[in-house]
């Protein structure tokens, strides 16, 4: 079993949640990153083959974090998701191998042709007609 972080701190500017260990190592983790491979099931379905890609999600925050038992923590991110449960060796795992997943994501969005932009809702426009004030 993996051991819990002694501290973790969400620095929201830089939008990266920081895992310090006992022994002074550290992993800091996008909250992107978090956020697109949530444990949930609305992310990772309930097979293999079922991931669901996340897109838009470049500028996610995070709301809270809490506790869960000894063995997790759950993350409540800005855009109402809150049904991940990050255990301590899937954090872990992240920090460790937040390279591999960063191409994986960059992969299936090229792959999908969609962005890590969120989308602006732009309305209806249509050519000489004056736009609501």
């Amino acid at each position: 079993m993996t051991q819990p972080p002694s501290d973790i701190k969400a620095h929201h500017q830089s939008r990266e949640l920081e895992l310090v260990y006992a022994g002074g190592h550290s992993h800091r983790l996008a909250y992107e990153l978090l956020r697109v491979f949530s444990p949930s099931a609305e992310v990772r379905g309930h097979g293999p083959d079922e991931r669901k890609l996340q897109t838009g999600k470049k500028y996610i925050g995070i709301s809270e974090i809490e506790l869960v038992g000894n063995y997790a923590v759950r993350i409540v991110f800005d855009d109402g998701h809150d049904t991940g449960i990050y255990t301590w060796e899937m954090l872990a795992d992240l920090g460790e191998r937040q390279d591999h997943y960063w191409q994986q994501y960059l992969s299936e969005l090229k792959i999908a042709n969609a962005s890590r932009l969120p989308a602006i809702p732009v309305g209806q426009w249509s050519p000489g007609v004056p736009s609501p004030k």
